[in-house]
């Protein structure tokens, strides 16, 4: 699930991730979004970090239409749901537990003729990887699934399967700890990682990552 450590505090903030519901406006369309805090804590609510790989993908800086995307760690399905109402083809992803309430968010925001390009399917990093043709994506898509440490390798080796040479990976996050750093560490021992968009107002940093091998831009 897209787990982040969290510390309880008050404040504008944590009122909107303890919501039952929020509401984000991504092309052209009301997104009105479930969240469920006290059921699945963390991997329930909306980050940051989805709303500012939204607001990255909506400026149009790659075209999404027709092309095959996977989204890792969904949580509420934001991300995959914006991904397809900009015409691409989705795999929304997260473990067994989060997959009633996340399949329920995507079927509530997308108009029933789009429906269909939206798969939600149950993929735990490193363990369901055969259910899953490699290398079949265009683009991998995570916000904020950088979290515990000792899910890196599980996550690296899930990335690593998804990839052929074309995949572009990118990832927004907030860099939190040491241990974000060592994962970017990680990251760049696989792949060609550099940081395409950093929004200062939410301090959340989007990278884009490619098999070394490759040097094109998107």
């Amino acid at each position: 699930m897209a787990l982040v450590p969290y510390e309880e505090g008050g404040g504008w903030g944590a009122r909107q991730l303890h919501s039952p519901w929020v509401t984000h406006r991504f092309a052209s369309r009301t997104i009105r979004l479930r969240q469920d805090w006290r059921g699945l804590g963390v991997a329930a609510v909306v980050w940051d970090a989805a709303v500012v790989l939204c607001a990255y993908l909506e400026m149009g800086v790659i075209d999404l239409r027709d092309r095959s995307v996977i989204e890792l760690g969904a949580g509420t399905g934001l991300l995959g749901i914006v991904a397809t109402l900009l015409g691409a083809r989705v795999t929304i992803t997260d473990r067994a537990a989060a997959l009633q309430f996340l399949e329920s968010n995507v079927q509530a925001n997308l108009p029933p003729e789009i429906r269909p390009r939206a798969v939600v399917k149950e993929l735990t990093w490193g363990k369901d990887l055969g259910s899953f043709s490699p290398g079949a994506f265009d683009f991998i898509l995570g916000a904020d699934i950088v979290y515990l440490e000792e899910t890196f390798a599980e996550l690296l080796q899930t990335l690593d399967y998804l990839c052929s040479e074309q995949t572009v990976i990118l990832l927004s996050c907030r860099i939190r700890y040491e241990r974000d750093h060592k994962f970017l560490k990680m990251l760049r021992g696989r792949f060609s990682v550099s940081e395409v968009h950093y929004d200062s107002s939410k301090d959340v940093h989007i990278y884009k990552a490619q098999r070394a091998s490759h040097k094109d831009d998107f």
